[in-house]
């Protein structure tokens, strides 16, 4: 993965260098060929005026030519402009060549085209091989040559080979070819070093998903860095700790499922056989029914806890609100378990003192929350122990609270107290079989309903879970 990624950047990266460079050196050819352009443009056009206006003066000299000629000479070998005079026909008059004397004259090739002619009537300027009289392109100006009356004697034309602006462009290309591979090979470099950093960590996240995949939520991402890509391993190992801990809790669940439906199950198959096949006594069967209908009760309860749940995460669950007093509620449901608090010597208190206050909610829900916090604190509660009840209303919370003294829940299980599944250690509870679900259903109600539920507890002295339920009424 790491070395497709690294082949992408880097690639990436080369074509837009590539493509930047190639947009420079194109604006700037066109800018320094623009720039040589008008230089050359300038340079010559001074020098056909210069040799327009001797022109003028001399014409009428018995040495015309040679004294032209010998002025042209000068500049093109002083400054490589090649300078020819043609009459109004275009035939050429004098050159500047070394060999403008005798045959061989480059610039004998016939008379000079109309077109250019009409163009130069003006001012002409090209870059071309003038009509094959050069064999590679030369920048070229022409002017008339004009009395001030406006009497036209002829043309004088000046030129001089756009070669070195060839050259120029080809060093320039040559110069940023040579210097885009210092920057590549650092490009390659820093996308080597960047990719490596980026994908390490993505790289042992897909090992560590690979793990999860077969059960194994061990691996963790070392966090390298403080940005996205730091951000991103805190958050997979986050992911990673709540998905082990989900799948403990999962294994748990199962396993104390298996427990309770297991147990009364075997009971009940047991005693039904012993009945049947005359094992049991007929005189001892009413005993062992009441046992079968105490298991039958047990293994209802439990699923009637895992169907609530479902309903309840599936969002299956609609509100019915209606008025109804909570403290009648607290009440019914203490009175429910009667049989298990005298069992047990428990002292209730607080329901004499419950006032009567009216909440606008779902009723059963709110009475399977009354019911789970009541038989929470009936299990946990110590031989001889104590239960406390109390409602209280203020300007946004009907506020409930079921305290119960006992072993108490440590401080570091707080935290866990009302995720699903989760128990505490079986060794510092009473209760066996507990499912793990109770909690977790309450904390779930009371969401749907916008309120909170809470918990303190202070071991080896109290357990206390409170609930808000908000005083404006909830929505169906």
């Amino acid at each position: 993965m790491r070395l497709k990624l690294f082949k992408k950047l880097a690639v990436t990266i080369g074509i837009v260098i590539l493509i930047s460079m190639s947009v420079i050196v194109m604006i700037l050819s066109i800018v320094i060929s623009n720039y040589f352009s008008n230089e050359k443009y300038a340079e010559l056009i001074q020098n056909c005026e210069s040799v327009a206006e001797i022109t003028l003066k001399d014409m009428n000299s018995s040495n015309f030519e040679r004294n032209i000629y010998n002025i042209i000479a000068v500049q093109n070998k002083v400054s490589n402009v090649d300078t020819f005079i043609c009459d109004n026909k275009g035939e050429i008059i004098v050159c500047g060549c070394d060999k403008y004397y005798n045959s061989e004259c480059s610039h004998s090739f016939g008379t000079i085209n109309n077109d250019i002619l009409d163009s130069a009537s003006k001012e002409y300027f090209a870059v071309n091989n003038f009509n094959d009289l050069y064999t590679d392109a030369h920048f070229i100006v022409g002017i008339p040559i004009k009395a001030a009356d406006g009497t036209k004697f002829g043309y004088v034309f000046s030129s001089t080979s756009a070669q070195s602006l060839r050259n120029l462009i080809s060093e320039i290309f040559k110069m940023y070819v040579i210097s885009a591979i210092v920057p590549i090979v650092l490009m390659l470099i820093i996308v080597y070093a960047m990719t490596y950093r980026f994908t390490k960590p993505l790289k042992l996240m897909s090992v560590a998903a690979q793990a999860m995949s077969r059960g194994d939520f061990s691996k963790r991402i070392p966090v390298m860095s403080d940005d996205e890509i730091g951000e991103l391993s805190i958050s997979f190992n986050n992911m990673t700790n709540s998905l082990s801990k989900l799948e403990k809790m999962r294994r748990s669940f199962v396993a104390n499922v298996s427990h309770e439906l297991r147990t009364p199950m075997t009971s009940i198959s047991g005693f039904i056989d012993g009945i049947l096949d005359g094992t049991i006594a007929e005189d001892k069967q009413e005993y062992y029914l009441k046992i079968i209908s105490t298991e039958v009760k047990r293994l209802s309860r439990v699923v009637e806890s895992m169907l609530s749940l479902s309903k309840l995460e599936s969002g299956e669950v609609s509100l019915n609100p209606v008025m109804f007093n909570l403290s009648d509620t607290i009440v019914d449901v203490v009175v429910s378990r009667e049989k298990e608090i005298e069992g047990k010597n428990l002292t209730i208190t607080g329901l004499d003192s419950l006032e009567k206050t009216f909440v606008y909610a779902d009723y059963d829900l709110i009475y399977q929350v009354v019911y789970n916090l009541v038989d929470n604190a009936v299990k946990f509660t110590d031989e001889s122990g104590e239960i406390s009840f109390s409602v209280s209303t203020d300007s946004k919370f009907t506020k409930f609270s079921v305290r119960n003294t006992g072993c108490g829940i440590p401080q570091e299980n707080l935290g866990n107290i009302f995720d699903r599944f989760y128990k505490l250690d079986k060794s510092r509870s009473t209760n066996k079989n507990s499912v793990g679900l109770g909690l977790y259903i309450v904390k779930t109600i009371i969401n749907i309903h916008h309120g909170t539920v809470s918990v303190a507890s202070k071991e080896g002295a109290f357990t206390e879970f409170t609930v808000n339920l908000p005083l404006n009424r909830v929505k169906h």
